[in-house]
């Protein structure tokens, strides 16, 4: 398939530059894959359209104020540093700007000094891993003090509350990006979940380059996607692999979870438990082996995460519904509105 088979006009204005407040009042446009027609509704209607007995799936991955500002040592050279993957207590892979600038060798220093970094390695696509080393620890407190949360570049402004960007479930550290998809859960919708007989599930999957890296090959299938690291306890695949055997649906929470639950999958839709990298690329043509609903946020054209939902729901449905969004004036992107792609 060609890349420009996954474009689509967006007007900058509606690109989000602020979340819904509160939280479920984004709108919802809700695509039902089978019967293929579309409803208006918000965020807080959710519940209308799971049942009990269905299994709701959520990345409990915390965002880390990954963005780093720092000098190169020698010329003072200004220098942007996000972290993305951690190898070890104080070695990451990270993409530095300008990369020019980063030579292996190089040493950038951060703050007053109390925090510097060599650059060892690259890793391409601006990439390089970095050894930290600090005079006083531990590096997640410094990291505190002297990062920044790592929004994107089409949000021009930071939000008042940076835990806007942290969905209410987060808990473990450890992402470049937050998972979408999940902001829009409130404590309260998630307990009238609960409450109607959804059972809910957590899993973990660290955003890392996949979700910075565009999609340059004209040939899609050339595309090699950043392996992010995963975890699925055996709690969660029994809880999910009990919800199908007596007919809930699989609904899962963004395209994290949605790569996550196909990584450990059988071939006959069992979910295994287990924990490692994951590089897989879900674009159309493929087969679709744990999952019935999903609920995402509406993408980048020509984005891997715009491929994964057209391999879900049929590129010609998913690009007339971002069409119905753009004339309905849904909002776009990270703090934009949200979409169920529902398996009736």
């Amino acid at each position: 398939m060609r890349l420009e088979e996954f474009d689509y006009d967006l007007p900058p204005e509606l690109i989000a530059q602020a979340p819904a407040e509160p939280r479920d009042a984004s709108r919802l446009l809700v695509l039902h894959r089978d019967r293929d027609y579309l409803e208006h509704r918000h965020f807080y209607d959710l519940p209308a359209y799971l049942r009990p007995g269905d299994v709701l799936v959520l990345n409990e991955t915390r965002v880390i104020p990954a963005r780093l500002w720092g000098r190169r040592a020698g010329t003072g050279a200004r220098i942007e540093v996000l972290l993305l993957t951690r190898r070890d207590r104080d070695t990451w892979e990270a993409l530095v700007r300008p990369g020019r600038r980063v030579p292996v060798g190089t040493e950038i220093i951060f703050g007053q000094g109390e925090l510097r970094a060599r650059a060892m390695a690259t890793t391409g696509a601006g990439g390089r891993v970095l050894q930290f080393s600090y005079r006083e620890g531990p590096f997640e407190a410094l990291l505190d003090r002297l990062g920044e949360m790592p929004l994107p570049p089409y949000i021009k402004e930071k939000p008042e509350d940076p835990g806007r960007y942290q969905t209410v479930y987060a808990r473990v550290e450890g992402s470049a990006a937050a998972p979408t998809a999940g902001l829009h859960f409130t404590p309260r919708l998630l307990e009238q979940l609960r409450e109607q007989g959804v059972k809910i599930v957590y899993l973990l999957l660290h955003v890392g380059l996949g979700t910075f890296r565009p999609v340059k090959v004209e040939n899609i299938e050339e595309h090699q996607m950043h392996a992010e690291y995963y975890e699925v306890t055996p709690e969660a695949a029994a809880a999910i692999n009990a919800a199908r055997a007596r007919g809930g649906r699989v609904v899962v929470v963004g395209t994290t979870v949605v790569r996550t639950l196909e990584t450990v999958a059988t071939e006959d839709g069992l979910i295994q438990p287990g924990s490692g990298w994951t590089d897989i690329f879900i674009y159309p043509g493929y087969r679709f082996k744990a999952i019935d609903c999903l609920i995402t946020n509406f993408h980048l054209p020509r984005s891997t995460l715009l491929m994964l939902v057209s391999a879900f729901a049929g590129r010609e449905k998913i690009l007339a519904a971002y069409r119905t969004a753009v004339a309905e004036g849904y909002r776009f992107f990270s703090f934009g509105d949200a979409m169920l792609i529902l398996k009736d």
